[in-house]
């Protein structure tokens, strides 16, 4: 089936009684029973499929784990209560019988550095970065550190650089190492990293699949692999999403590919559009034919989209300029998230970048006149209009 089928009919029509609802509903209940104590001994002991505790399982987490397994052409998911919830939980299970040794992508999300040096770390775990999309240095520093997990972004946030998410895959394989991919940005639509190679693909499910804003949630999809032991650590800690909160996903994800492709043609058009502005001075679009990763990009994306992401540098504009133009907005969503039906805009050296030193934000490209715009499927012309307006 195509993604856009799946997307409408996976995971729904389940059959849990006689009568079989057309979208999957709401099973807000924190305990299930049986007819007999022996088949609920046997749910608990997972020697049969069932229910009986929301920590371990819910119908309709686990119909939106069905969805979003099958979007990603994976072996199992699980729905967790946020996107950086579903990281830690890839990254541990990645761990888990592993060296306890992460070389991370140096272009990250602030929170999952974070994630990265002031959780994991001071509980044992080394951690080196490394620019993800220089083969050669990724082997020298997988050679040296033999991690147990090797961590990515689809494309990074902010800066949209894409690595080679295949050959990464095999230098993971040869270290013995689990790739882990956030695919936030480019969603199943444009990319599946487990097609490529990678053990586990996370999702904030609040951003392009959900869709509309009104959910917090994560996924993590692994292979065959992996699965047992993710699942196994999601019974002891918890990190589940609520059955509310799945069902706004699944409601979301139902438009998801039309939103999505919608998205990226604005984005096109917006990114062409800045590009010859003269009050910016860079523009990164993973569209752009000097884009750095441009033959990765080629390669790997689904063919015409690139994503629904644009940043860009203003020209000699500082903090007090950025929030000027911030300001002057009036269409655009001034907001610390991405992915919504309307665009949204956000300043990463306050908000997703804010607590990494300036130092470690200019060594890795974002600038105090970067902005970031995540494109909606409002009419294009009237995206540009606000962004020009802004800027007079």
């Amino acid at each position: 089936m195509k993604i856009h089928t799946q997307a409408v009919h996976a995971g729904d029509r389940r059959k849990p009684t006689g009568a079989v609802p057309v979208t999957t509903p709401i099973y807000a209940a924190s305990s299930f029973f049986y007819d007999t104590t022996d088949e609920l001994d046997r749910v608990i002991g997972m020697e049969q499929a069932g229910y009986s505790y929301a920590r371990y399982d819910n119908p309709t987490a686990a119909a939106l784990e069905e969805l979003v397994t099958a979007l990603e052409g994976g072996h199992g998911a699980l729905a967790c209560a946020s996107g950086m919830t579903a990281v830690q939980m890839a990254v541990e299970t990645a761990l888990t019988d592993r060296r306890a040794s992460i070389v991370a992508a140096d272009a990250l999300y602030g929170a999952s550095t974070k994630l990265l040096l002031n959780v994991l770390e001071p509980r044992g775990v080394e951690v080196r970065f490394v620019d993800i999309c220089n083969l050669d240095a990724l082997s020298a520093a997988v050679s040296h550190a033999k991690p147990g997990c090797i961590l990515m972004e689809t494309i990074s946030n902010p800066l949209l650089r894409v690595g080679e998410i295949d050959k990464i895959a095999e230098i993971a394989r040869a270290a013995g190492a689990a790739l882990v991919v956030d695919n936030t940005f480019a969603t199943p639509l444009i990319v599946r990293p487990l097609d490529l190679g990678a053990s586990f693909s996370v999702h904030s499910l609040t951003k392009y699949l959900a869709g509309h804003g009104d959910v917090l949630g994560g996924a993590v999809v692994t292979d065959a692999a992996h699965f047992d032991a993710l699942r196994t650590l999601a019974r002891i800690v918890g990190p589940v999403l609520g059955p509310f909160e799945s069902y706004l996903s699944m409601r979301g994800i139902k438009t998801f590919p039309l939103r999505m492709e919608r998205q990226c043609a604005n984005a096109c058009r917006v990114a062409s559009w800045l590009g010859s502005h003269p009050r910016v001075e860079r523009v990164h679009f993973p569209a752009d034919p000097a884009h750095p990763d441009a033959p990765a990009i080629r390669r790997l994306f689904a063919a015409g989209l690139y994503g629904a992401m644009v940043s860009f540098e203003i020209r000699d504009a500082g903090r007090p300029e950025i929030f000027r133009f911030l300001d002057r907005l009036q269409l655009v969503v001034r907001a610390t998230s991405l992915g919504d039906v309307h665009s949204m805009i956000l300043y990463p050296a306050m908000s997703s970048h804010r607590d990494l030193a300036p130092k470690h934000r200019e060594r890795v490209g974002i600038r105090d006149n970067l902005v970031r715009l995540s494109v909606g499927i409002e009419a294009v012309e009237d995206i540009i209009a606000d962004i020009e307006q802004a800027f007079a």
